[in-house]
């Protein structure tokens, strides 16, 4: 089971790919979609929908989990995440995926044992839980926590999807 895990994020959307066979965890591919700041909110969006796309359409996966967003302060910073999230949402269910969605303590949880965990301890407990990972940003290491918590949660996820769809 190919699992993509993304981490959105208007200016960096980190992704992160992982194989899971029962209870083992198999890192494939971890990476950054990044968008032009200097353009306008729309042209940014296209950035990232395009760069998600060849991934989905390279890496193939079965699955995709995308981390809920967090309100800050800051409405319109919450806008536009919420914009990138659509996005994050967006591209892996056009290409037929199932899309499961996290909550940033879930993940944190799952990863690390506490809901409260800074990057340094997720980055150091994704190289543990697979220590051929490879990421070039604190985004992609995210996005592998994001896919190794769907590996984990992912029956109780399709249960809650199943559920919605029968709603």
């Amino acid at each position: 089971m190919r699992i993509l895990g993304i981490d959105p994020g208007l200016r960096r959307t980190g992704w992160g790919l992982i194989e899971a066979l029962g209870n083992r965890l198999t890192f494939l591919g971890a990476g950054t979609v990044t968008s032009d700041d200097k353009r306008g909110l729309a042209e940014r969006l296209v950035q990232l929908h395009d760069g998600l796309s060849a991934i989905v359409a390279r890496e193939e996966p079965a699955e995709a989990a995308v981390e809920h967003t967090f309100v800050n302060k800051d409405a319109g910073a919450t806008l536009k995440l919420g914009q990138a999230r659509g996005i994050a949402l967006l591209v892996p269910a056009l290409a037929g995926l199932p899309v499961a969605e996290y909550a940033p303590n879930l993940v944190k949880k799952t990863v690390v044992g506490t809901g409260h965990a800074e990057k340094e301890q997720i980055r150091a407990m994704v190289k543990i839980l697979m220590p051929r990972a490879r990421f070039d940003t604190d985004d992609a290491a995210d996005a592998l926590a994001i896919a190794i918590c769907h590996a984990h949660h992912r029956g109780s996820a399709q249960a809650r999807l199943a559920e919605a769809g029968a709603a």
